[in-house]
């Protein structure tokens, strides 16, 4: 069957099974039953990473699956779905199936659904919209999310210059865009204060894959950042991050644990990619941090409010360190870390410490 049939796939324990048939099938829908009451039926299209990509879909995937718990939907046609592209001619046909199926809130995550979801709200003008990490405006059924990266990116950069012993960490980033320069710019600025709260000097050597979905140019590019003597690589990559933290499990793994290289996770809790066993055999981890994207608290926040009939269609919500929109776990970082990360994440919410949304020239 065609690659380019728009897919519905199923998430749960049978992920695996079927994972083959499906790429087989792509245009069959899988799984999911029936609710009775479908006005509250929440749908999801992603790009072609899927919602298992342990990033970006993942995190509003979550957010989904906690909104159908709470309301106790089912995964299906008047509870919650998702529509996986196999590429960007998908998203429109996508939009439109989910508008059929009679879903009423449908989300687009990622900037490059933009215009996907501005066409979809049109042509289905009694239908919810919502595009995540991008803003549209002027259309009365759409709400943008949107998300304070650069804050909790430069949190993840002060945790790095507080633990870097080579003075020296990397950033990866995907595609280069707006979105993606708020992790840059916050990063570079959290090690810049860490460095000189330290009086150190940490340079960061930083490189773009050119897309969210090479996991082998990550991984390559981790490499000659290690062997540059970096220890730290903050990734903001999506799918293709997946290769920066391969890179550092087999750079790890001949090595003792005490020469260990870090890795710090991106849009969800990463923690589970760093288990690995070193040289001398010793169970580890190398996932520093995790710089956490509140999508799960996006969807399920939205969800919820089309489910209330208070639907904020014509509105940008901003998510922020506040309440949790956007955050970074206490990991590995030791206690004076944690603790010069939080007193930091409370100066910006103070308005002492204000990070930028564009990475300043080396």
């Amino acid at each position: 069957m065609n690659l380019k049939f728009r897919k519905v796939l199923t998430f749960g324990t049978t992920l695996l099974a079927v994972g083959l048939a499906l790429t087989a099938c792509s245009g069959k829908k899988q799984g999911g039953s029936e609710n009775k009451n479908s006005d509250h039926g929440v749908a999801l299209i992603t790009d072609q990473n899927g919602v298992d990509d342990h990033s970006f879909n993942q995190a509003a995937w979550e957010g989904f699956k906690s909104y159908g718990k709470e309301h106790n939907l089912k995964q299906g046609k008047g509870g919650y779905q998702y529509f996986v592209s196999s590429g960007a001619s998908d998203y429109a046909p996508n939009f439109n199936q989910a508008a059929k199926a009679g879903y009423q809130t449908i989300f687009g995550v990622g900037y490059q659904l933009q215009q996907a979801v501005s066409t979809a709200a049109k042509q289905n003008p009694k239908k919810n919209f919502v595009i995540v990490d991008s803003v549209i405006n002027g259309q009365k059924n759409v709400a943008s999310a949107t998300f304070k990266s650069n804050d909790a990116s430069y949190l993840g950069g002060l945790a790095a210059a507080y633990t870097t012993k080579t003075n020296k960490v990397g950033f990866i980033g995907g595609t280069k865009s707006d979105i993606i320069d708020l992790f840059e710019a916050g990063f570079k600025e959290g090690v810049a204060a860490g460095a000189k709260a330290l009086h150190k000097n940490i340079t960061v050597q930083t490189q773009y894959i050119g897309n969210f979905t090479s996991t082998d140019k990550a991984k390559s590019i981790a490499q000659s950042m290690y062997a540059n003597k970096a220890d730290i690589i903050y990734q903001a990559a999506g799918n293709a991050g997946n290769g920066v933290f391969q890179e550092a499990k087999d750079y790890n793994q001949v090595r003792s644990v005490n020469k260990k290289v870090w890795v710090i996770g991106v849009d969800v809790n990463q923690e589970n990619l760093g288990k690995y066993k070193s040289k001398d055999g010793k169970k580890s981890n190398f996932t520093l941090t995790s710089v956490l994207k509140g999508l799960n608290v996006a969807t399920k926040s939205i969800a919820n409010d089309a489910y209330n009939g208070k639907f904020p269609g014509g509105k940008h919500l901003v998510y922020t360190l506040k309440n949790n929109g956007v955050s970074i776990t206490r990991g590995y970082l030791n206690n004076k870390t944690w603790s010069t990360v939080q007193k930091a994440r409370q100066q910006i919410l103070d308005g002492k410490i204000k990070v930028s949304t564009h990475p300043k020239s080396n």
